[in-house]
């Protein structure tokens, strides 16, 4: 395990275009952090930086207590596992994930010990005489993640490692990530434009938009409480309502924001009326989708067997308690309390 601290770190390319322009944040030892942000914001540069695959152009990185800014990846005590699973395909499970380890001249039984154990804590026991062609795309990223593991590293970069993945074997990854983060007990640095990964991983997560940092915290105080605008319509399934002009303004804000949740929902009553354009059904939960003369466009969250259909009209009241407001600039406003 490694703390990782990045101070005034800035990147520009070519000498013109600046995507980090001054960025410092601090990485704990054995945390969990997820870099979520768009395409753009500058997250997997800041990645590769950290991993010595870019060069900074000004500001310093420091991993576990050692100046690493100019040094070779290979001197930086991490492992990194990318989008890309970028295994050889004529050899076996075994061989990939000891490859690293035999050019370093690691003696043969060590390396055998540590194939095994990384197998066995990735449940590829079966699997380590077969080529990468037999296994699914699941089962290839947890190679990929094996040769990583038998590095012993200080930190673990991960560069969105489950954007290849279907659905199904994207839920399942991410659980075994989470695992796996608790067996190691060590620094994770992930990278990915997909909140809900966010969510669902981190113990902490770094929210970019165009290279700066909006904020930082763990997943429910970014969703309970976000401090910029931008992370309050960027954290969130589905995202939260942004509502403006009169109704804003009555609250003294620019913006006013409410989760789907914090909408209650009546037929007879309620501070805004709306129309229901869509229903989206989803097991336990459904979500409404309503136009609103007074509001706009916004969504509510309902039960999953809410008998509501398209065109019904709706009464919504916000929880006054849980709404949010932000400034002109973005920034959030002291908590409502009352309408």
């Amino acid at each position: 395990m490694a703390k990782v601290t990045l101070v005034e770190i800035e990147k520009t390319f070519r000498g013109k275009s600046t995507v980090i322009p001054n960025l410092n944040l601090e990485i704990e030892d054995g945390s969990f952090t997820v870099l979520v942000g768009p395409s753009g914001c500058g997250k997997s540069t800041l990645l590769r930086m950290i991993a010595g695959l870019e060069t900074v152009t000004r500001g310093s990185i420091n991993i576990g207590g050692k100046d690493v800014t100019t040094a070779e990846p290979s001197d930086r005590n991490i492992a990194m596992v990318f989008q890309s699973y970028a295994l050889y395909p004529h050899m076996t499970v075994a061989k990939n994930i000891d490859f690293g380890m035999r050019l370093s001249k690691v003696p043969a039984p060590e390396r055998e010990a540590k194939v095994a154990e990384a197998a066995k804590l990735l449940n590829l026991e079966e699997l380590l005489e077969r080529k990468p062609s037999e296994l699914s795309g699941g089962q290839r990223q947890r190679v990929a993640i094996g040769r990583a593991i038998v590095r012993n590293p200080g930190v673990f970069l991960f560069d969105e490692p489950l954007s290849n993945l279907d659905a199904s074997l994207r839920n399942r990854m991410r659980v075994e990530l989470a695992e796996l983060h608790h067996r190691l007990d060590a620094t994770m640095i992930y990278v990915t434009h997909d909140q809900v990964e966010a969510m669902t991983l981190a113990d902490r997560i770094v929210v970019m938009n165009a290279g700066q940092i909006e904020q930082i915290g763990a997943p429910m105080e970014l969703y309970q409480r976000p401090e910029t605008l931008f992370v309050a319509g960027f954290i969130g399934s589905p995202k939260m309502n942004l509502i403006e002009d009169a109704v804003a303004e009555k609250y003294g804000a620019a913006t006013l924001g409410i989760r789907p949740e914090h909408i209650d929902v009546s037929r007879e009553k309620g501070e805004w009326k709306g129309r229901v354009r869509v229903i989206e059904k989803l097991g336990a939960d459904s979500f409404a989708y309503v136009d609103s003369d007074e509001v706009g466009a916004i969504t509510v969250r309902l039960p999953g067997d809410a008998d509501f259909v398209y065109g019904d009209t709706l009464h919504l009241t916000p929880q006054h308690s849980l709404l949010h407001s932000f400034d002109r600039n973005g920034k959030r406003l002291p908590d409502i309390t009352t309408a």
